[in-house]
């Protein structure tokens, strides 16, 4: 029958579509499983940010490409980047910072990973206790990197102002030690280090204050000596016929002093105040006469003096005055045959000068003084008599 032919002919197609119906679905559902096997939630964390994101490359490094993350050498990445990657798996991303850490002006250049100045000075285990630092510990350290400066404390000596002090000063050089310590440098001042010298452990600093003055002192001028012949004196005879005096002048100095004590004293003037006046002596040329000697034991006409007659008198006036009874000493202090003194020619019992009395009375003199104080009278001559 051509209906139930048809109707068989209308359900087998039908049946025919369901089964090619069937055959789609079940292809679309297994696409739909297979997707969803190869998307995969993971975590990002890179310096500390945590990004979420669906991932369909296979292992680490597909999904930092994926994000856009690119690393280099100095940055870490956890796990691997040839790590597959794993439904709720956690990517940790460090980023390396070049710091340029200088430790008591020694530099040297590290990578840390470290996001803080403190973290990297951790990280790098520079030990920083009591330091100055040039950027705070809290600073954070940027991807752009950071030059610090750290300054250890160090043990030093200062010299200055009288006092000598130890002090531990984080100071950087040595004009941040002065500052530091309160002392100021003067113009002119010294110093054993210069300014900019870096601080080291251990120093000394000295500090020396200098002060300049002027001054001024009276010297003595020596008033020189000449002499002059004349024939108005006999050979052998000198007479002072200018008394020499010395002048003065004021003299003036240049004077550094060190720390108070001076250390240079160099005159740069000087004025005469008085001029010297020159010693003038005359010399004698003229011949001496040929004198009498004495009489050896009475000494003639003074009379006899008991425990002198004796001696030889004659010895005694030639070694003092080469037998000249009128000669008259350089100085014009001593006289005659035997340089009587005038005080001691009294003291004997004589009047005026001795240079002017008659041979036999000085003589006579004489034995009166060698009675009465020995032959020591005349020092080197009295051994003559």
């Amino acid at each position: 029958m051509p209906f139930p032919l048809a109707h068989a002919v209308r359900r087998s197609s039908r049946t025919v579509r369901l089964v090619a119906g069937g055959t789609c679905l079940a292809a679309v559902v297994g696409g739909t499983v297979a997707f969803t096997a190869l998307d995969k939630d993971v975590v990002i964390d890179a310096d500390g940010q945590r990004t979420q994101a669906s991932a369909f490359g296979g292992t680490v490094a597909d999904l930092l490409e994926d994000q856009g993350i690119t690393v280099g050498e100095h940055d870490i990445v956890a796990p691997s980047v040839d790590t597959d990657l794993a439904d709720g798996q956690t990517v940790v991303v460090r980023y390396g910072r070049e710091l340029t850490l200088t430790v008591d002006g020694e530099t040297k250049t590290y990578w840390t990973t470290a996001q803080t100045v403190d973290a990297a000075l951790a990280d790098l285990d520079v030990r920083a206790d009591g330091a100055k630092l040039s950027a705070s510990r809290s600073e954070p350290l940027g991807r752009q990197g950071l030059a610090l400066d750290v300054t250890t404390p160090k043990a030093v000596t200062l010299v200055a102002d009288g006092q000598t002090r130890q002090l531990t000063s984080t100071a950087g050089s040595v004009d941040e030690l002065l500052t530091e310590a309160g002392v100021t440098m003067r113009e002119g001042d010294e110093l054993s280090h210069a300014g900019a010298d870096r601080l080291t452990a251990g120093a000394t600093v000295t500090v020396v204050r200098i002060d300049r003055s002027t001054s001024t002192e009276t010297v003595a001028i020596g008033h020189g000596s000449r002499t002059e012949q004349t024939d108005q004196l006999f050979k052998g005879e000198k007479k002072v016929v200018t008394a020499g005096v010395d002048g003065s002048k004021t003299v003036t100095y240049a004077d550094v002093f060190r720390d108070g004590v001076r250390s240079e004293h160099v005159a740069t003037g000087e004025v005469v105040d008085a001029a010297p006046v020159e010693e003038v002596v005359q010399v004698g040329t003229k011949a001496k006469p040929v004198a009498a000697a004495p009489a050896a034991s009475t000494g003639g006409g003074g009379g006899s003096v008991s425990g002198a007659d004796g001696l030889n008198w004659g010895a005694l006036a030639q070694c003092e005055s080469g037998g000249n009874p009128s000669i008259v000493s350089a100085s014009g202090k001593y006289h005659g045959l035997y340089q009587f003194s005038v005080s001691t020619w009294k003291a004997v019992g004589g009047s005026g000068l001795p240079s002017q009395a008659s041979a036999s009375e000085q003589t006579y003199r004489a034995k009166l003084l060698y009675q009465r104080a020995g032959a020591g009278q005349w020092p080197v001559c009295g051994k003559k008599l």
